[in-house]
């Protein structure tokens, strides 16, 4: 994924889908009792975009209708359990906005099984879906489900996770989400500052197959390489972005590398899985300095009570600029290949006055 130095800036006439803001409710976090906020201000905003601009019906995929938005039903696609702040979240914005708008809406949910989410986007297709935003799975596997929504003429925008070898505006529309690639090095320069530059560090890696993983896996170990860090990664492990499996690799790293004194996760359920581990092993809050991506409100509660020593913010608030892209589509402005999120930090500094803000 390109860095934001090598993206095209965003001119001021951007500047309205930039600050679009998410006026929403929320819906309660499975297994923590935690509220993800739908708070305005913290909406997403578009800090760049990169690729191809211009992706308009007549240009898609060899040509497709131009609809009104309004009269037609959107079909969203979740990938994967709604069983963390994120995913919640990222769902509840999608139907937020479309019900701010009148747009007929329907959805489904994967069950983080690829299989599923194919048959999902098929069957959305089959009930009369005119056009798709879609938080794929995996970067691949997707094939049969773009090729009956290009068969169907029907126009797919992409969130979240990037279709990597796939074509913008044939395979799907454009894509917008975070640079995983910066998330990471951002995560490294704040374990740096945690740990006075000093120590054994362990990766608890996201899901395989994704470029979330690779990109965030990526830019940590090359910014501390790009530093000349001390810190030494002694093991990684994945923890498939969830809570349970990071508090089983953890306990085990920890066993095999008792001097472990750094985690760097890379998503919040996986570091709080490692804070439930450490608890285990009778650790004290700062014991093993922890940096996590995502921005929940578990995560920074973690900050606040000693146990995670940072976090990098991922938004997953894309309802507003998903469905701008389609209004953008359909009305002939076009949509742009790739748009970059900016992404806040949460540290000790900030995390009590911006732990309303976090999901």
């Amino acid at each position: 994924m390109p860095r934001p130095s090598q993206l095209i800036r965003t001119a001021a006439a951007g500047a309205t889908s930039a600050a679009l803001i998410l006026a929403a409710g929320c819906t309660k976090a499975a297994d923590s009792g935690e509220t993800p906020s739908a708070n305005g201000s913290a909406a997403q905003q578009v800090q760049a975009t990169s690729g191809a601009t211009g992706c308009t019906p007549e240009r898609y995929n060899g040509g497709v209708p131009k609809l009104d938005l309004k009269s037609i039903t959107v079909g969203f696609a979740q990938s994967e359990k709604e069983a963390n702040p994120f995913r919640i979240t990222e769902t509840q914005s999608i139907k937020d906005e479309a019900a701010k708008r009148g747009i007929k809406l329907i959805t489904t949910n994967a069950q983080s099984d690829l299989n599923k989410e194919i048959a999902d986007i098929q069957g959305m297709i089959a009930q009369g879906a005119k056009a798709l935003i879609i938080s794929p799975l995996n970067s691949e596997g997707l094939d049969p489900a773009l090729k009956a929504a290009q068969d169907a003429k029907v126009p797919v925008m992409t969130i979240d996770r990037l279709l990597t070898t796939k074509t913008a505006c044939q395979d799907y529309l454009g894509w917008i989400g975070s640079d995983f690639v910066v998330q990471g090095q951002r995560a490294a320069d704040a374990l740096i500052a945690a740990t006075g530059d000093q120590g054994e560090v362990a990766i608890l890696l996201g899901a395989s197959g994704v470029n979330v993983t690779v990109d965030r896996t990526k830019g940590f170990k090359d910014q501390l390489a790009a530093k000349n860090s001390k810190l030494k990664v002694v093991a990684e492990q994945t923890g498939d972005f969830t809570r349970e499996k990071g508090q089983k690799v953890t306990e085990q790293l920890i066993s095999a590398n008792p001097k472990i004194g750094a985690i760097y996760a890379e998503n919040d359920e996986m570091a709080l899985g490692a804070v439930a581990a450490l608890k285990g092993a009778d650790k004290k809050p700062g014991d093993v300095k922890i940096i996590t991506i995502d921005g929940t409100k578990g995560a920074v509660q973690g900050i606040l009570d000693g146990w995670i020593a940072g976090v990098i913010e991922s938004n997953p608030r894309f309802g507003p600029l998903a469905f701008q892209a389609l209004e953008d589509f359909y009305s002939g402005k076009g949509v742009v290949e790739k748009t970059i999120i900016s992404d806040k930090e949460y540290t000790k500094d900030n995390a009590k006055s911006e732990l309303a803000n976090a999901y």
